[in-house]
């Protein structure tokens, strides 16, 4: 696998071994965080959800938003199903909370751009 801890992108291996302090041995990667990140893509792999929700009131239609955690990789689509269910009321701001510890992970999804209220034209 490729680790994307940081911008080397080694590519590792990483292979299964009881004997191991953790249980699995870890090759190619230049730094101990590739070993780390090798290690929770095969016991627990997580994955940060960027995506969009609806917003009224704003110039755009959609709000930029992202899980202000990694959440286990299996939630994903459970995650979006309720992620496309919201729609926000313009004005927000940058790291808003939009939703509040999504499936009970301890992630919040927050606003990443600032939106304001548009003024109704008479």
């Amino acid at each position: 696998m490729i680790c994307i801890v940081c911008p080397m992108g080694c590519h590792i291996k990483v292979v299964e071994n009881m004997e191991s302090e953790d249980g699995y041995d870890v090759e190619g990667n230049k730094c101990p965080r590739g070993r780390t990140y090798g290690i929770k893509e095969m016991t627990c792999p997580t994955r940060v959800v960027p995506t969009t929700v609806k917003i009224e009131n704003a110039f755009l239609k959609r709000l930029p938003v992202k899980t202000d955690e990694a959440i286990p990789k299996e939630l994903i689509f459970e995650c979006m199903e309720i992620i496309n269910e919201v729609v926000v009321q313009a004005p927000v701001r940058v790291g808003d909370i939009i939703i509040e510890n999504i499936l009970d992970t301890g992630a919040n999804v927050v606003a990443t751009r600032s939106m304001d209220k548009i003024q109704e034209v008479k």
